[in-house]
């Protein structure tokens, strides 16, 4: 497995903002359409009542937050939003369930229907549900599944100040069954926890040194929800934010660059930077899962202002990692 210096990843991330752009759009070009921007939908399948204590998710049961529990919905009520999201020309339907862990069951049954049904559309199908071992991770991948999203959300140091009820290495666990079954990797973090830059650099060489590397890295911005722990924690700034997008597709050059939660608090300006520093897919849907997104013709306005267009379904080739020095 490759090992990433941190001090040379620091040096990427403090180079004057011009060159640091400039590399990563030569990283970007070599790999990626840099006017193409994979469009994906986020729906949540099951709400709410986690047992897991994660301080930013109004998710957990260890919050009171106000949000509304649902439960699992039923595979015709699933097959409605895909249709919906690939209409609006979303090409990936990722799917989320507020559980621990994947458990054998009515319930994984009836998601792996639920599964069969969406890749029916011709969509690209993502799930999240919690930890799950190899043998889950094949019959998802016999189902239909593309990819499973299981993300390490900041640094080994900072991660025990966010969550206690599961490990790190629980998580590498999951990440390691998800590629032994065939099935994409992605994983990426959350900025703004309170973690310091160093932690959000750690989680890159993290991501960075698998092998092979995740073949999508989402980056969230915190959206704070009242009731969490972290309910009144301040944004992170623009530019370290472009920062870590930039240092992101530099290490991880094949990865799509997702420019995920938080957006809503971004303005058209910020995000085109991120699109300049190598972010290349977004959420469409005015929800992710539980917190604000954009409305779809925000977005397609932006793209348009933008010359870009939405990239078509297809196969994402293995990362490679490359030398970084």
């Amino acid at each position: 497995m490759t090992t990433y210096d941190l001090a040379t990843i620091k040096k990427i991330y403090e180079l004057p903002l011009p060159d640091l752009l400039f590399r990563a759009q030569e990283t970007h070009r070599r790999h990626h359409d840099p006017a193409a921007v994979q469009l994906c939908t986020l729906q949540s399948i099951k709400t709410g009542r986690c047992p897991e204590d994660c301080k930013y998710c109004p998710q957990s049961a260890h919050y009171n937050t106000g949000l509304d529990v649902e439960p699992l919905m039923d595979t015709e009520a699933v097959l409605t939003a895909a249709r919906a999201a690939r209409d609006g020309g979303a090409s990936r339907f990722c799917m989320g369930a507020a559980w621990r862990e994947v458990r054998d069951g009515a319930q994984f049954d009836s998601v792996l229907d639920t599964v069969r049904g969406v890749a029916g559309l011709g969509l690209e199908v993502c799930c999240t549900l919690g930890m799950l071992a190899a043998p889950q991770a094949s019959r998802l991948k016999e189902a239909g599944c593309t990819v499973y999203n299981h993300n390490l959300d900041t640094s080994r140091e900072f991660y025990p100040e966010i969550i206690t009820t599961r490990t790190y290495d629980d998580r590498l666990t999951t990440l390691a069954a998800v590629r032994e079954a065939g099935l994409q990797v992605c994983s990426g973090g959350i900025l703004g926890l309170g973690e310091s830059v160093d932690d959000r650099l750690k989680l890159l060489r993290e991501l960075a040194s698998l092998d092979p590397q995740p073949d999508s890295v989402p980056i969230n911005a915190l959206v704070p929800v009242p009731g969490t722990p972290l309910g009144d924690k301040a944004p992170v700034g623009p530019f370290e934010f472009v920062r870590i997008i930039a240092t992101a597709r530099i290490l991880l050059p094949r990865a799509m660059v997702r420019l995920s939660a938080g957006r809503t608090e971004m303005s058209d300006e910020l995000q085109a930077l991120c699109f300049l520093a190598g972010a290349n897919s977004i959420f469409l849907g005015d929800k992710l899962l539980t917190t604000p997104n954009p409305g779809r013709s925000d977005d397609m306005r932006l793209l348009q202002q933008l010359g870009m267009h939405p990239l078509l379904p297809q196969a994402t080739a293995p990362a490679e990692p490359v030398a970084v020095g």
